[in-house]
């Protein structure tokens, strides 16, 4: 199994935005250590963040979180609220022999979820990390890690991978 780390809008202006069960910088803190620590075991780290199509210029904070991006990580620039759609990601995946995604990011039960649901008809075999993720609130995340994301992946915790 070669597995890679896909962190979804680590942004500033998403993780400012109220959130539950966890604070966007809870997540952000948590998303960091899962990021050391499968470029510690070298697993490839994908950062992903989104762009609003069709605007000149996009809002302040659209970028990734100061600090998140390393050397030798892949960096992916999304127009939907999916990863994969026209942006290469499956191509540079399985390239680097990847086989199973690792998902968190923000949010829960948006881009990471579209995202899973993507993987998922591409073959990817799919763990979350439920405590490195969040969404609009805490009853739409129970319901994505508790309920749905069960069905098509394992759902762990950042201590799991640490």
């Amino acid at each position: 199994m070669t597995r890679a780390l896909v962190l979804i809008d680590l942004m500033p202006r998403i993780i400012a935005n109220p959130l539950g069960p966890h604070s966007g910088e809870d997540v952000l803190v948590r998303c960091r250590d899962l990021a050391a620590a499968l470029r510690a075991e070298g697993s490839p780290v994908v950062l992903v963040r989104v762009e609003r199509p069709g605007v000149d210029e996009q809002p302040p904070g659209s970028d990734l979180a100061e600090g998140l991006e390393q050397d030798g990580d892949v960096v992916v620039v999304k127009r939907t609220i999916g990863a994969f759609h026209n942006t290469g990601l499956d191509e540079k995946l399985r390239a680097a022999g990847v086989t199973t995604i690792v998902l968190a990011g923000l949010v829960t039960t948006m881009g990471v979820a579209s995202t899973a649901w993507a993987a998922c008809d591409l073959g990817y075999e799919l763990e979350f990390v439920a405590d490195a993720m969040s969404a609009p609130t805490l009853e739409e995340h129970e319901v994505a890690i508790g309920t749905v994301f069960p069905r098509i992946g394992e759902v762990r915790l950042t201590k799991d991978y640490l």
